[in-house]
């Protein structure tokens, strides 16, 4: 097919490319297994920040720490030291601690303020993610290794139903987030990468047969306006336009590569390069814990037969957002808690159970009529089952404290 590949030094503008040659990894590896004689090497040449992007990184660092109303865990952990060590390193692919630090530089009121371009960024830029992990992940130390992975499949039928009268949750939520091996993440995506991972998704998601899980893929591409307003009523369309990730230079391509898949019954949804590569959520009316988490479990183990995902031997399943490191689930009820919540100590009784509180809107939204989004805060360092366990015995409290209220 050719004899040798070269890689040279990109600038600045360019060095996005070399995940768009990365992403042919396995074309790569199939050309030399049916020809052997032929040898292909690829050469990188090791690369360092531009002056202009380390006088940015610097930049970042004096003007977080001239907000007095800034506390985000980016302020509190980019030291000068910090600044000093990694300003002027960079990844394989290109990324450096300017796209690690620039969301939360330009977002002042991010509670952590920084993203992964790709997964070497966790290894290269430790300095800066080990102590920010630690943090917010409950203690995770640098020696800290995540728990092999355990979904809760013996375990399901003990999750029963939260609120069978249906008086407080409103609906349940589990979703876990996935990014494919061979792929580096945002920024350092080519548009070429989107349509790759989102024509292998498609593939899979056309070859779906169980009549639980077998729905319709809906491209946000060339989407009709009557396809845009159900997908809207459902809550289901995400669409660009989040500050804080279109500060992160997730949002490039934009709407190509994009999409989302969901079953007929509208309880499995898959979302396709949304902040991760996928997204993959189970959902249902009511606070039937154990039934939601069985239709993900039974979604996600289908996906990942046919399309590995990338792990981390010490932080497990590795995604955009450091936050949502190691299992990625995120356990969520909608839940009315008019009494409680009214209660000055409503956000400690809820930090005290490891619980994350939003808005119905998700991240960054207010509560609407007394619901609220609630959630297990911790994904880091705990199995996948015990961080939707940590979701499920805090609302089991809250709802006792609700109906014990005044």
């Amino acid at each position: 097919f050719f004899e040798s590949a070269r890689v040279v030094t990109f600038s600045r503008q360019f060095p996005r490319h070399l995940g768009y040659i990365r992403s042919f990894k396995e074309q790569i590896i199939s050309i030399t297994a049916s020809a052997p004689r032929r040898s292909i090497r690829l050469f990188t040449t090791k690369m360092t920040a531009t002056p202009e992007v380390q006088k940015s990184v610097e930049e970042i660092f004096t003007k977080l720490q001239g907000a007095a109303d800034c506390n985000s865990l980016l302020k509190k952990h980019l030291t000068k030291d910090v600044v000093a060590k990694n300003k002027s390193k960079r990844t394989r692919l290109g990324a450096t601690l300017l796209d690690v630090i620039q969301s939360g530089g330009e977002n002042l009121d991010s509670g952590v303020g920084i993203y992964a371009p790709d997964a070497e960024s966790y290894t290269l830029f430790a300095d800066l993610f080990n102590p920010v992990i630690e943090e917010y992940h409950n203690g995770f130390k640098a020696t800290d290794t995540q728990p092999a992975m355990d979904l809760g499949e013996k375990n399901v039928g003990d999750l029963v139903d939260l609120d069978p009268e249906g008086k407080f949750i409103v609906s349940t939520r589990i979703r876990c987030g996935r990014s494919l091996q061979g792929y580096p993440f945002n920024p350092c995506l080519s548009e070429t990468n989107y349509k790759m991972m989102e024509s292998r998704m498609k593939d899979i998601f056309s070859s779906i047969t169980d009549p639980e899980l077998k729905g319709t893929y809906y491209p946000l591409t060339g989407m009709d306006e009557e396809t845009k307003k159900k997908l809207i009523a459902d809550h289901f369309l995400f669409k660009e336009g989040d500050r804080f990730l279109k500060a992160a230079n997730a949002n490039r391509y934009w709407p190509n590569g994009r999409g989302i898949f969901h079953n007929e019954k509208k309880t499995f949804l898959v979302w396709v390069n949304e902040e991760d590569h996928l997204r993959i959520i189970s959902m249902q009316n009511g606070g039937n814990v154990g039934e939601v988490l069985g239709r993900l479990i039974k979604g996600l183990n289908l996906v990942a037969a046919k399309a590995p995902f990338a792990r981390h031997p010490r932080l497990g399943w590795l995604t955009f957002c450091p936050t949502n490191l190691g299992t990625t689930v995120r356990a969520s009820v909608h839940i009315k808690l008019p009494k409680i919540s009214a209660k000055d100590d409503f956000k400690k009784i809820c930090s005290d159970m490891k619980l994350q509180i939003r808005g119905i809107h998700g991240e960054h939204s207010e509560s609407k009529e007394g619901i609220y989004d609630i959630s297990n805060k911790q994904r880091l360092g705990l199995t996948e089952y015990q961080a939707v366990r940590q979701m499920y015995d805090g609302v089991k409290k809250l709802i006792e404290l609700e109906k014990a209220a005044a």
